[in-house]
């Protein structure tokens, strides 16, 4: 992949290709066998995958946010007949978590049912909970014990559902499980590897913030107060101080023949660990966790991103691991600190540039390391593909013409923008 121009793309330009994604991405959908729709995670796959990470819940939030953004009832019809195949998978997972499985499924149809009045949507919400409750063990749910697979997600998602018993269950036994470090507390994000994790996705960061939004919730200090602990552990381990902030992976480096020690994306750093910041912001009132955000930001934007500066730095363009990741954070400071629009313009450019658009519509690859590196088949979802990437844009476009800066379905591990 080249670098991009640096000119700045129209806003008229961007919504543009959000119409083309969302034409792409519509036309990859597959009918269920009740007149529903589903989602494979790229095109030239048989299956199609119900879960939030890289499958139809984590596609219909941006139908919802291109029918706000546009007006176009299309986009609320396409997103019902996706929540009626979506529905229909609630009782054949075997996974319960956030990101991978049933909770998932809860609160994206929960949020159908408020959106659109769409009673059955409600009532597989209802269902996915109570048998997300049913398969607890009185510890975890799996072997992954973090926000993405494991409790923390499953609080977060049970918490927005409208469950908040369900959310303290879930995260509990982080109370009995946390393993004292020289500075605070940590976990470790399965039982077969000695590493510990340290960001949002698999690790100590996403738990605080599942411990922090439910014990705020809830009026529980002592969830809060681990929470507290947590993100001491990881503050502690930042390597980029005083003007940024930039904490290692994980110790020891989980996988080190395949994961860089740093990152600079939501999943596994600095994007991501400002979300935590905000979240303790808004949770404590503390004006110490806007500096931490500020320190994260200052890093993110001195990092290098969203150019390719070598193999394996920045090949992504995603909501998890890449641009549009970051796009999100830029947005949220455009509407809370009154921050220019010029790195926004930087990633959205980037974004645009780097599209694939032909009569299909508009879509994005990523890159496979190899060797030789090659561009990968574009995926439709939320994590990789054009879900997540058309959901900021259309975000966005809608703060540089003056709109509200808010989305159409709350990301769980986003923390809403204040005021």
């Amino acid at each position: 992949m080249t670098a991009p121009e640096a000119t700045v793309v129209a806003v008229d330009e961007v919504d543009d290709i959000a119409v083309d994604a969302l034409r792409w991405l519509t036309g990859t959908a597959r009918e269920t066998p009740d007149g529903g729709l589903a989602w494979p995670t790229r095109p030239s796959d048989d299956a199609v995958e119900p879960m939030l990470y890289d499958g139809t819940a984590g596609t219909i939030p941006v139908l919802l946010e291109a029918w706000r953004h546009f007006g176009d009832d299309a986009y609320a019809d396409t997103a019902l007949r996706a929540a009626r195949g979506l529905a229909a998978r609630v009782d054949d997972l075997d996974d319960d978590s956030l990101y991978f499985g049933r909770t998932g499924l809860a609160l994206v149809l929960r949020t159908v049912h408020a959106e659109l009045g769409d009673t059955a949507a409600g009532e597989a919400a209802d269902r996915a909970l109570r048998l997300v409750r049913s398969r607890f063990d009185g510890a975890r749910w799996g072997t992954l014990f973090e926000l993405m697979g494991g409790n923390a997600g499953i609080g977060l998602g049970a918490l927005l559902a409208g469950d908040p018993d369900l959310a303290v269950l879930a995260v509990e036994p982080y109370l009995r499980t946390a393993e004292q470090t020289a500075n605070g507390v940590h976990w470790p994000h399965r039982p077969d590897t000695d590493s510990r994790l340290h960001h949002v996705s698999h690790g100590t960061l996403g738990i605080a913030l599942a411990l922090a939004r439910v014990g705020g919730a809830t009026g529980r200090t002592d969830l809060l107060d681990l929470a507290l602990s947590a993100t001491a552990d990881v503050v502690a381990r930042d390597e980029a101080g005083p003007h940024g902030f930039l904490a290692p992976h994980s110790t020891p480096q989980f996988l080190p023949d395949r994961i860089a020690p740093v990152a600079y994306g939501w999943c596994h750093g600095p994007a991501g660990d400002a979300q935590l910041f905000r979240t303790l912001r808004d949770v404590t009132s503390d004006p110490a966790w806007t500096a931490l955000a500020n320190r994260c930001w200052h890093t993110v934007t001195h990092s290098g991103i969203p150019q390719r500066l070598r193999p394996g730095f920045w090949d992504n363009n995603g909501r998890c691991c890449g641009t549009a990741g970051v796009l999100a954070l830029a947005c949220d400071r455009i509407a809370e600190q009154q921050d220019a629009f010029g790195f926004a313009d930087v990633l959205v450019t980037d974004l645009v540039t780097r599209a694939t658009r032909d009569t299909d519509g508009a879509r994005w690859s990523n890159v496979e390391l190899g060797p030789p590196p090659r561009d990968l088949e574009p995926q439709t979802g939320w994590a990789m593909g054009n879900a997540g990437i058309v959901r900021e844009l259309l975000r966005y476009v809608r703060l540089a013409r003056g709109g509200s800066p808010g989305y159409a379905f709350t990301w769980p591990d986003h923390a809403p923008v204040s005021a």
